[in-house]
């Protein structure tokens, strides 16, 4: 399952990509998380659906020093081809 979620707040500049990186592939997933010119962090993942709710969990808690307003959560997403990792664009 191909989901895409946007991250807002403070979550440039603080690590937030790489901490999404982290654990997405601890959970298996395969995607990227990368900057939007609005200052948002989107991540796209494609993996077991079981595995979705404990990464918007860790979307919305972020990073120690990220402050995460909110999260928006989108089910149609295109993958594009990062290979079978997470990878930090």
């Amino acid at each position: 399952m191909t989901t895409r979620f946007v991250v807002f707040g403070m979550v440039q500049g603080v690590g937030f990509r790489w901490f999404v990186a982290r654990h997405a592939r601890a959970l298996g997933l395969r995607g990227y998380a990368r900057n939007l010119p609005d200052g948002s962090v989107e991540v796209v993942v494609d993996g077991r659906a079981e595995s979705l709710p404990e990464l918007e969990r860790l979307l919305q808690a972020g990073p120690a020093n990220a402050q995460v307003e909110r999260v928006e959560r989108s089910g149609e997403a295109v993958l594009t081809a990062t290979g079978q990792s997470f990878d930090i664009l």
